[in-house]
């Protein structure tokens, strides 16, 4: 018997909202991880996923969050693409620093961005901007291969 696979279900986005302050960044990758967890994502691409949202939340805190303002984090799954969106009211645009501009430990967060996730950006808003990345999961199941077909 044939049987069809149903369309992928989009899994509801979740977003939370994070203050000004150290603690945010920990307590964004904690909200980050649970939700991998919920929709089954583990493994080296929730480990891939969890840091990008560090590196987010940490350059939203650092460059992007005006004092007593804050950001937004924003989880979404549809299909096989996950995206994380990191919202911030601040000014100015991010841009990947690089470990030859000078041996500052700080400066590499967007290139662990880009060289983590299948696809990244910025997106103006008012006020601020919003900084995404994706992350496509694999949709070969284990156990067959690439190059089978029917």
């Amino acid at each position: 018997m044939n049987r069809e696979t149903p369309p992928p279900t989009p899994r509801a986005p979740r977003e939370r909202f994070y203050r000004r302050e150290c603690r945010s960044v920990p307590a964004a990758r904690a909200f980050a991880a649970l939700t991998l967890v919920d929709w089954g994502i583990d493994g080296e691409r929730a480990d891939d996923i969890t840091l990008c949202v560090s590196e987010l939340a940490t350059n939203a805190l650092v460059h992007g969050v005006p004092p007593g303002r804050g950001f937004r984090l924003r989880l979404g799954h549809v299909g096989g693409v996950l995206r994380v969106e990191v919202h911030d009211s601040g000014g100015g645009w991010p841009r990947c620093g690089g470990a030859a501009e000078d041996a500052a430990e700080s400066g590499r967060g967007l290139l662990l961005v880009a060289a983590l996730s299948d696809k990244w950006g910025v997106t103006e808003c008012d006020p601020g901007k919003t900084v995404w990345a994706e992350f496509v999961r694999d949709r070969i199941p284990s156990g067959t291969s690439e190059a089978a077909s029917c």
